[in-house]
């Protein structure tokens, strides 16, 4: 199988403002040449607001916007942005293929210091999605912080990718979670952060990574915008499976929707 090229956008966000943030993250992603797939981070179109004012329909500008971009640069776009859909809101993620299909997946575990709860529905099933035979599951920021919803059963993955608005002051867990999701479920791990300060003057360092089934940083930027494209190489993942066969002897599970996650 093919190597999977990856391109991480670390960006800043306007707060708030739709507009600005996809007229800025049309002129990064026109600089970049070919690549397999391309993460945005959480939220991207508004940063980590709680207005769900700013919230749109399926058939906002927002998502019309990834189908444009994506059949442009021939390749997925995926990140995560405030939904409106039925009455409930939404921290949702695209993940947007270039003939204008797309799978979605609502955050699961909602910011709980946050308002995210009070406003927001959490979602209640994992999104596996597949791009030229690699299997990815993209997941949210604070969903980084439970093991049990990214555990890889039967190798059912072999990419854990995270888009998120992770806070400096917490910046050090978010490095630490990464390379322990990396190591337990035997996959490459890809964590898409923002950077600079929000709306409520919460400073970002961004700290995107990527990392091997090992642990190993195979891309690392801190405090600064950025762009990287990154190779994934399938053969390396498989060798490493063959020859530590862990996740065989992972324990059975089931895995049942928490009571405390409430429809808003």
């Amino acid at each position: 199988m093919n190597n999977l090229r990856v391109t991480i956008i670390q960006s800043i966000l306007h707060w708030e403002d739709i507009s600005a943030n996809l007229e800025m993250f049309s002129q990064k992603i026109s600089a970049i040449g070919e690549t397999d797939l391309i993460v945005l981070p959480e939220t991207f179109t508004t940063g980590f607001s709680m207005n769900p004012k700013l919230a749109q329909e399926e058939t906002g500008n927002a998502v019309q916007w990834m189908k444009q971009t994506s059949a442009q640069k021939n390749c997925v776009i995926t990140g995560s942005l405030m939904i409106k859909d039925e009455g409930r809101f939404y921290n949702r993620l695209y993940w947007v293929n270039p003939d204008g299909s797309f799978l979605k997946y609502d955050k699961r575990h909602l910011f709980c210091i946050s308002d995210e709860p009070k406003f927001f529905t959490a979602g209640t099933e994992r999104l596996i999605a597949e791009l030229n035979g690699w299997k990815i599951c993209p997941q949210i920021c604070y969903d980084l912080r439970f093991p049990v919803w990214a555990r890889n059963t039967n190798a059912e993955y072999d990419v854990l990718l995270y888009v998120a608005n992770w806070p400096e002051r917490r910046v050090q867990a978010w490095k630490y979670l990464l390379v322990a999701r990396a190591i337990e479920n035997q996959a490459y791990v890809i964590g898409a952060n923002r950077v600079g300060n929000d709306g409520n003057d919460i400073s970002h360092t961004g700290d995107s990574m990527v990392l091997d089934p090992l642990g190993n940083v195979l891309y690392h930027k801190i405090d600064e915008e950025d762009i990287a494209t990154i190779e994934l190489n399938y053969e390396e993942l498989k060798k490493h499976r063959e020859q530590l066969p862990f996740l065989k002897d992972a324990d059975d599970f089931v895995l049942n929707p928490k009571a405390k996650f409430k429809s808003h």
